[in-house]
């Protein structure tokens, strides 16, 4: 799949679009151009999501803390905030039902005085909602409460409130964007670096210098609007096109943990409302094990940034704050840090910072930038930038059409269709390949039948099959791409996709005809990342 892009990148034709990034926001956009009938090409100098898009919280949210900001502060631009991106959360659960759940959250109510403003906030967040409501909130006793999360710390609980968000597998939706933008004609490729920016002799840009990070091969792709959705790097493709440019970005790391400790119910997540430096602290059921994030410290800009261990020690503490189970440094079986980009407004000045907004800005030479955002609203923010590349680049295009457009997998998702799949495997890795590929599982199951069914590891129910299917389906050409990205194993259990590695590699190897040295290096990148930094 990734050499048909190259030859198609390599062919000297010219493309509408070239987006740089192929994270959610730059997947997005190509789907979205895509499906207008442009003729797009994206590359991304990692994989698809390698950055941020898939080091989140994994939840499809409005933001409750930005609720409670528009209200303290009567700040409208937080209210319309929220208001878009619980619309745009109601989008996604329809556009992509196999990768995305609605998850019922639990927030404790430690006096009670407390209870009619959490109560009457979360009522308001339903409302905003509108038809895109995923189910109301409500009060829950204290009883109620204990019952349902066992191990909650019962001292200073007065009640609890119950609301809905939705949760998502990030990795898995960033390789299905670009997979659907693909089928819609896009000319995606991974591990594609931009060189340099090229100009034509007026001084408008008129595509980039290429370089393959595998092969080492450069070449040239002209286009007649380049965005530049790269997340934390946008400052530095925007210096590409002008030295002068002025930042656009400042940046923060969010770490999370996985937990080997059930903490919460299998469906069901839990809010620590605020933290004691005004934060909110997720505690939540994910890929079977418990996630708990996220910290937010100033953080330089870095490829693959690793938790520190204060940041870890600071989410446990919380845990144990809240939750009377004995939970130490040893229960953490993965931990990963995602590096935010916060954005402001350089025609504002820095005090109109806005932490979670996305900015765009179309630089003199005609370079359309989109920072900033989050997972939720990714749709929203493709759609604008693309209709902001129309104008600047004068392009004849339709409507959006990704407000209702289902995603790979989705189009006809059953949810019971794991039980088709169940002579070859048992209940849990059925489950696991239908709430990953929805009904892709089509191609996945001539590989089951070919015997494909053995377990990467014996404590977690993914198989050898989905290796296979990455490579030939999803555009996987290292073993990273595929324990970290394709499959959630890495984020799961970092000790388990130690230990899948070396099958891993030669699934691929076998599948790729590499030679033993490649094999070996490809293995030792991936031992490294999971080492190092997710």
């Amino acid at each position: 799949m990734r050499q048909d892009s190259l030859t198609r990148l390599q062919s000297g034709d010219g493309f509408d679009l070239l987006v740089i990034g192929g994270g959610a926001t730059g997947c997005g956009i190509a789907l979205d151009a895509a499906s207008r009938g442009l003729s797009v090409a994206l590359v991304e100098r990692g994989d698809f999501a390698e950055g941020t898009s898939s080091r989140s919280t994994k939840l499809v949210h409005g933001g409750v803390r930005y609720l409670e900001a528009a209200v303290r502060r009567l700040d409208r631009a937080q209210y319309k905030l929220v208001r878009e991106a619980l619309h745009e959360r109601g989008a996604l659960l329809k556009n992509a039902p196999h990768l995305t759940r609605r998850l019922p959250l639990v927030t404790p109510v430690r006096s009670w005085w407390q209870l009619p403003y959490i109560a009457f906030g979360l009522k308001l967040y339903d409302w905003l909602s509108g038809r895109m409501s995923l189910g109301p909130s409500r009060i829950m006793g204290r009883a109620e409460a204990l019952r349902l999360f066992p191990h909650l710390r019962g001292e200073a609980l007065k009640a609890a409130v119950l609301y809905y968000d939705g949760q998502f597998i990030d990795s898995r939706l960033a390789a299905t964007l670009a997979m659907t933008a693909r089928r819609a004609g896009a000319v995606l490729a991974n591990h594609v670096e931009v060189l340099a920016l090229r100009h034509d002799a007026q001084g408008r840009l008129a595509g980039a210098e290429l370089g393959d990070t595998l092969s080492g091969a450069r070449f040239t792709v002209t286009a007649r609007v380049v965005i530049n959705a790269t997340g934390p790097y946008a400052d530095a493709i925007r210096r590409m096109d002008d030295a002068t440019a002025p930042p656009l970005l400042k940046v923060s790391s969010g770490s999370h943990l996985m937990l080997n400790v059930p903490l919460t119910p299998p469906a069901t997540g839990f809010l620590v409302p605020r933290t004691d430096d005004g934060r909110v602290l997720f505690v939540l059921p994910w890929q079977g094990g418990t996630l708990v994030g996220t910290t937010d410290t100033p953080a330089q800009v870095e490829a693959h940034p690793a938790p520190s261990e204060q940041d870890i020690a600071y989410l446990l503490s919380y845990v144990r704050r809240y939750f009377d189970m004995p939970v130490s440094r040893d229960n953490v079986t993965a931990a990963w840090c995602g590096i935010r980009p916060l954005v402001f407004d350089p025609k504002a000045g820095t005090t109109a910072q806005l932490a979670r907004d996305h900015v765009i800005q179309v630089s003199a030479s005609g370079l359309v930038s989109i920072s900033g955002g989050k997972w939720t609203t990714y749709r929203r923010m493709s759609e604008e930038a693309v209709d902001r590349a129309l104008a600047v680049g004068g392009l004849g295009a339709g409507p959006c059409r990704t407000h209702a457009l289902r995603l790979l997998g989705g189009e006809s998702f059953d949810p019971e269709g794991h039980r088709a799949l169940m002579p070859a495997l048992p209940e849990d890795a059925a489950r696991h390949l239908n709430e990953s590929y929805g009904d892709q599982c089509a191609l996945l199951a001539p590989l089951l039948r070919q015997g494909a069914t053995a377990r990467l590891h014996p404590d977690h129910p993914y198989v050898e099959a989905e290796v296979l299917h990455a490579v030939r389906h999803e555009m996987a050409v290292t073993v990273a791409d595929v324990l970290l990205r394709r499959l959630t194993l890495a984020l799961v259990d970092r000790a388990a996709a130690r230990a899948a590695a070396p099958r891993v590699a030669a699934l691929m190897a076998a599948e790729l005809g590499w030679a033993d040295a490649t094999r070996a290096i490809r293995l030792e990148e991936a031992l490294e990342r999971l080492d190092r930094g997710i």
